[in-house]
């Protein structure tokens, strides 16, 4: 039947995710670098989620679509919830409310290294908290700036001696806080520090992609070059992307 459905632009979509946890119903999935619907019958046209996509890809239309099924969606979201075969977990995951970032997981973690052998912290500066940090602190002059999604220190066990070491560093969630604040805090940064080099540290997570989202639109606000990266860390601790 002809409906209202939601329409995702690819050519305008950079798959930063921030569409999937405000879609309720988990329509929207992250394919290839992409947002895309899962299915027709999942998508109930309402648009919740048009207002979380920073390059406006999001549109809702009229066309030819299955009817809305919640049978079919509470199918969808339950199958979500279950451990897939690569990640194993001790007790059977809750509902997410459609966000893959929030699925609930255990696993075993390897064994501690000697505590004798720990390394020392490589935090150079005060506060680290996007939000809190002066725009044009003295450790941003002539600086490497290291973004960093909060869950990441957490997965990653060497990110003191691989990622902190020698940086200056901001982190951030973009989940649970107002992407639209940090693109502006990174542009007012960006703007007020002589940085050397940007690097990106998020999470696998689809709604991580975010913080790149943010800070990629706050370098093009603020009229300078700055070398860029991203590198993604997996849920177990492994890099997946430099």
């Amino acid at each position: 039947m002809i409906r209202k459905i939601v329409q995702i632009d690819q050519e305008k979509c950079d798959g930063c995710g921030l569409c999937v946890p405000s879609c309720a119903e988990g329509a929207i999935r992250i394919v290839g670098g992409k947002a895309q619907i899962a299915a027709d019958n999942l998508c109930d046209g309402l648009g919740a989620c048009l207002g979380d996509c920073p390059r406006d890809a999001i549109t809702i239309i009229e066309r030819d679509a299955e009817l809305f099924d919640e049978a079919a969606v509470e199918k969808h979201l339950h199958q979500q919830s279950l451990p897939s075969a690569a990640q194993p977990v001790a007790q059977p995951a809750a509902a997410h409310g459609g966000c893959p970032g929030s699925r609930a997981m255990s696993f075993t973690p390897a064994p501690a290294e000697d505590a004798a052998a720990a390394q020392p912290s490589q935090l150079a500066q005060w506060p680290v908290q996007l939000m809190l940090v002066p725009a044009a602190a003295p450790y941003f002059q002539d600086a490497e700036l290291l973004i960093t999604a909060d869950c990441v220190p957490f997965a990653y066990a060497d990110y003191h001696r691989d990622f902190l070491a020698g940086k200056a560093v901001v982190v951030a969630c973009p989940k649970l806080d107002d992407a639209g604040a940090y693109t502006e805090k990174l542009t007012q940064l960006f703007r007020a520090s002589s940085l050397k080099g940007i690097t990106v540290l998020r999470m696998e997570v689809p709604c991580c992609g975010g913080i790149v989202a943010a800070a990629r639109q706050a370098l093009a606000a603020c009229g300078k070059e700055i070398p860029f990266r991203e590198v993604v860390i997996g849920i177990r601790g492994e890099v997946t992307k430099r």
